[in-house]
């Protein structure tokens, strides 16, 4: 936070602590929303920059106006609602929306995210009230360029959120809706991380939608037509990332909610040519391993020794299978064939076995085991698998309810003193377990992570804190040290870095029933250790292109905090308008597209 920061740093182009550089005036500044303070605007500034007669005579502070728009919010009949005003209130006043959510982030996080982003987002069409952020027709590739042409210049933009709606949020094909998870995404960049809201840009892949009542719909947005696949797909996604790369150099590319069939073989396709990330793939990854981190400490076991089985083999399955076997070569100096050795996965059909071949995604065909290894024995039984394969970790995303049963955990239990379970599958009503029985079964030893927020469980007068893995405490921290990094690539190694990073947080280390994640409450100071994980990191690799990092870890730690973003009101100064930057001209970012067309 801004209590926080130097004046050692003042001088960088994304600090902070200094003021803000405007060119508008009058109703112009106010319809800016990076630069419109409303009501807070001074005496000195209302006259210097023509708001004299334009707004109320109270001048009132940051607080005061959080605390008014808090009430307004309240008063909304439901959470839709609530996610409806918030949107309003962002396209107004970005210092205030931001400001807002951390002033209640607890009870406000599930509204400008998972579920009710979910519910907006089925909703688009008939929510809609204006544009924000960049559409890209897969019918016309060759209007990509022009399409991504004008928000700004190769240093105005730092991150760059993509979806192409297929897989939103577990509701499925949602089309162009998908516009919104990209928002969304942003928003909690900037929220947890201090990512500069008017320096990134959503996009979302129009390339129709196979849900049918989007089809039938009149009022749906986007084409009407089925998801194309194939090569006129992938023209169009590599047409966007080449155009990307070329206008904006320093952006990293965030992928977010692609579809089985494209997430994983879009992001191999990268990886080793751009800076870019998945967060169902890595997310989802990066923060269950760092929960394996902590209760590896915990049961002290080391790494190189587990065993762990994988119940779900989808796009987060074999996500959190990668970023594990990634972390297992890594700490144990053995090769990925090696480490991909102890992990089993296993899908519908049961045990990932060779013999499945073309019935196994490109993401799972490195898990299929040997079909002589199973000879004789049952494949298509969590627990004959369980007691087979003696797992010290149980992972599920299978959105299977209550699979992992009474006899499964005690199967389990039998052959490791601190069983490490984690139920994943959102939402709650579809966790393999619910964790009080897992505490139950287990007589209060397991080591447990789910993927919802749960209240303490008490199981024979010990208080048990049961961690959230909650994404929104790893990937802004990830994208902030690739930001600040400018980091050629997003490699494996980074990745287990930012992980251990999170995991180093972990309350857990110093009480073992407290939870294995720290609390997404503190998360910008989560953001800044992983962000500096990833930087160092980055600069052992040799894939930092931004000049002048320090070397000593709290000059990293200011030198990041220096240049998040902060919802706090900084003071302007005039400037005249053929000197004037974009960001001064209310032309950056999404927000001053939409301004720059307005006026």
């Amino acid at each position: 936070m801004a209590s926080n920061k130097t004046s050692d740093f003042s001088h960088l182009p994304l600090a902070t602590n200094k003021a803000m550089d405007c060119a508008l005036t009058g109703s112009e500044l106010l319809s800016c929303a990076y630069l419109n303070k409303g009501s807070a605007f001074t005496e000195k500034e209302r006259d210097e920059f023509d708001l004299v007669g334009l707004l109320p005579s109270n001048v009132q502070t940051l607080e005061e106006q959080s605390k008014r728009a808090y009430s307004q919010f309240q008063s909304r009949s439901d959470n839709l609602a609530k996610n409806t005003f918030m949107t309003s209130l962002k396209e107004q006043n970005e210092v205030l929306y931001y400001k807002l959510l951390q002033d209640h982030l607890k009870e406000m996080f599930p509204i400008i995210y998972t579920p009710t982003e979910g519910e907006a987002i089925s909703n688009y069409s008939s929510l809609f009230r204006r544009p924000e952020g960049v559409f890209l027709n897969v019918n016309e590739p060759q209007e990509v360029e022009r399409s991504l042409s004008g928000w700004g210049g190769p240093e105005d933009i730092d991150l760059i959120v993509v979806s192409d709606g297929e897989q939103i949020l577990g509701i499925g094909d949602q089309g162009v809706g998908g516009i919104l998870i990209s928002i969304a995404k942003l928003a909690i960049y900037t929220l947890c991380a201090g990512i500069h809201p008017h320096r990134t840009i959503p996009v979302v892949l129009d390339a129709g939608t196979n849900n049918e009542d989007f089809l039938k719909d009149d009022l749906y947005l986007g084409l009407k037509q089925k998801r194309v696949r194939g090569e006129k797909y992938d023209r169009l996604v590599d047409t966007f990332v080449k155009t990307a790369k070329e206008k904006y150099p320093n952006a990293y590319i965030h992928f977010e909610d692609f579809g089985l069939p494209n997430a994983r073989r879009i992001l191999d396709e990268y990886t080793p040519k751009i800076a870019c990330f998945n967060d169902d793939v890595q997310g989802t990854g990066c923060v269950t391993l760092a929960a394996i981190y902590a209760a590896l400490k915990v049961a002290k076991l080391e790494m190189k020794d587990i065993r762990i089985l994988m119940y779900g083999a989808g796009t987060a399955g074999t996500g959190i299978a990668d970023q594990i076997a990634d972390a297992i070569a890594v700490e144990s100096d053995k090769s990925r064939e090696d480490a991909l050795k102890q992990i089993w996965c296993v899908d519908k059909s049961g045990l990932l076995l060779q013999s499945m071949k073309d019935d196994l995604t490109p993401a799972q065909h490195p898990y299929a085991r040997k079909d002589e290894e199973w000879k004789g024995k049952k494949t298509d039984s969590l627990l004959d698998i369980v007691k087979e394969v003696k797992p010290h970790i149980l992972i599920g995303t299978s959105t299977q309810p209550k699979s992992f049963t009474e006899e499964i955990v005690k199967e389990m239990a039998k052959n490791t003193e601190r069983p490490i379970i984690f139920p994943l599958s959102n939402p709650t009503k579809l966790h393999e377990a619910d964790p009080a029985d897992l505490f139950k079964w287990t007589e209060g030893k397991c080591l447990m992570a789910t993927g919802s927020p749960f209240d303490p469980v008490e199981y024979n007068g010990t208080k048990y804190v049961v961690a959230e893995c909650n994404n929104s405490t790893t990937f802004p921290g990830i994208g902030l040290g690739a930001v600040l990094s400018r980091t050629k690539l997003m490699s494996p190694p980074l990745l287990v870095a930012a992980t251990k990073a999170l995991a180093a947080q972990a309350p857990a280390l110093k009480d073992p029933n407290d939870g294995l994640l720290p609390d997404v409450i503190n998360v910008r100071d989560i953001s800044v250790k992983i962000a500096a994980a990833v930087i160092k990191k980055a600069k052992e690799e040799k894939l930092t292109q931004q000049e002048g990092i320090p070397d000593k870890d709290e000059d990293l730690e200011k030198w990041i905090r220096a240049q998040m973003w902060d919802a706090e009101y900084r003071p302007l100064k005039k400037v005249e308008h053929h000197q004037a930057t974009r960001e001064a001209k209310g032309e950056a970012g999404a927000k001053g597209k939409k301004s720059k067309k307005q006026n």
